[in-house]
Order: structure tokens, then sequence, then C-alpha cells
């Protein structure tokens, strides 16, 4: 990460539908996002100059909109097109990309049918999101307070930012004890995700995995998946019960900016990064280069 805030960085964010100098881009205080959080966001990363799974993130981004009860007021080809200019315009090629979207603030109050649609686009270098040295050895997770919460009860299905306040806590909480991160169990007390990537396990071979059915179905979590069964490993996508961890060998997280990460320590478990994490790791390294999108 910088030492810069970024609100300081250089270059170019794209601010409904203009190029504007970065340290210009400013939203008022009294933005309905930042006091009710009716706000999506996306996380993609470009490899080689090219965005991995775009148009799959656009249309989720569109998709969270419309479960926050708004319409984003751009195409999904407006939008593919206004990261890959602005990605140009940076000139980068391995970036991370973060498309967000929000009601303004032309009222205030938790009605706000009127107020406007903003979608900002920005880019700029991101590496590892955990700790390069420790990332092969495996990171360690601590276990987290606060639940994935019931879906009846949040719009879990979306990439909406009010959700990532427990993961904020969590992962702060985590921080504060000398670990990477947090591992969440939903509201069933089931084993969920960390508080930015979703959990994969390992054992005899087999390779599991919670069911997302009150958390986000990741878009890299489906590529590993994918990726997984190309190499004939069998994957199975159940309820996971906590003391189950006991019995894994290999655990490790995977997400857009975590890509795939093993890890060693979750809470009293314990794991050992082996072949099949290191074949993933290697696999999704393969299929997120540029060669390889162009192929397909």
């Amino acid at each position: 990460m910088s030492a810069v805030s970024f609100d300081q960085l250089d270059g170019q964010i794209w601010f409904n539908g203009e190029f504007v100098p970065w340290r210009e881009a400013k939203v008022h205080v009294l933005t309905h996002g930042l006091h009710y959080a009716s706000s999506v966001f996306e996380g993609e990363r470009a490899y080689g100059g090219r965005i991995f799974k775009l148009r799959e993130h656009t249309d989720r981004l569109i998709a969270s909109g419309r479960v926050l009860g708004f319409e984003i007021p751009y195409t999904a080809d407006e939008i593919d097109a206004a990261c890959n200019e602005l990605l140009e315009r940076q000139g980068f090629t391995d970036a991370y990309v973060r498309p967000v979207a929000w009601r303004g603030s032309e009222s205030m109050g938790v009605s706000a049918q009127n107020n406007r649609i903003n979608l900002a686009i920005a880019i700029w270098q991101w590496p590892s999101y955990f700790d390069p040295e420790q990332r092969m050895r495996g990171i360690r997770l601590d276990m987290a307070e606060y639940r994935r919460p019931d879906p009846r009860t949040a719009p879990s299905k979306a990439k909406a930012s009010g959700l990532y306040m427990i993961c904020t806590i969590s992962k702060h909480a985590a921080e504060a004890k000398g670990y990477a991160d947090a591992l969440m169990l939903d509201w069933r007390g089931r084993v969920a995700e960390a508080t930015g990537a979703n959990v994969f396990f390992v054992q005899d071979g087999v390779i599991h995995t919670p069911d997302p059915d009150c958390f986000l179905d990741g878009i890299t979590r489906r590529t590993v998946i994918e990726l997984a069964r190309r190499r004939g490993i069998e994957v199975r996508v159940r309820a996971i019960q906590p003391e189950e961890m006991e019995g894994f060998t290999e655990c490790f997280l995977c997400g857009t900016a975590a890509e795939v990460t093993p890890v060693s320590e979750i809470g009293p478990y314990r794991f050992q990064p082996g072949t099949i994490t290191r074949q993933l790791v290697e696999d999704y390294a393969s299929e997120v280069q540029p060669q390889r999108m162009a192929a397909e």
C-alpha cells in the first residue's frame, strides 16, 4: 500500500462520465452514501494491461445497485469502456480497479428516492493484499466476533458498502492481536468467509468450501473452483461447522485483492500449505495473465 494518503495520489478518476484530476474527485459531506451506506462497489485487478473478468464485475456492480433499489445510469458497455480508458490514462499494466456507485446529497434522511446516482472509478497500483513474505508461508487468522447476517436481515447478494462495517471491525481486532485477518462465521454458527475473501479447505485430496447462501459468491471464488475442477480435484460446496477445521490439512483464501493466499492458522486450528494450495496459487496466476485471457 502507498504511504501517501489516497486522496493525495496523482492521476485521474472517472467521475460521472468525466475524467477529473485525482485530488479534485470529491463528494459533499452530506452525501447519502456516507450517512446511510447507500453505496455499492467492485474490486477488480488488471494484469498486463487487461482487467480480469471485467464484464462479470460490471454486471455484479449493476445488480448490486438494483438490490439497493437504484439504477446506475450507465450501461455495462459504458462502464467497461470507462475502466479500460482509465487504465490506459493512468499508465498502469498491473493495477487495482475500484468502481463505486452511491446516492448523492440532493436530500438527507433515510428516504432518498430522488437523489442522484453517482458513479466513480479509480485505479491505482496495489500489490499483494497480505504481506508477501508471510503470504506463501500461510497467513494467520483470528476468529471474528461478528457474524455474517441472516439474508433476511441484510442484502447479502449485493457487494454493498454497509456489509463491510463488521469486516473492518473484525480485521482491526485481529490485527491488534497480531493476526493478518479474521474468519467470520455466519448467523447460524457455520464457517462463512474471511473479512474480504472466501475460504477453502483441503482434506484427503478433496476441497471443501462453504455454501455462499448468506455471503457473496465471489468471482475469484468461482474461478478457483473452475481451476480445481479442471485439474480433476473434487470440490464440495457445503455447510461447514467450525469444529470440522480440526480435520482439514490445508486452507487458503481467495479474492480479487487477496488472489490465492495460503492460511497456516485459524484460531486454535493449524494448516500446512500443501500440494493443492500451491497448485492453485500457480494456476490462478496463469489464469489471470493476458495471454490466457486473450485465448478465451
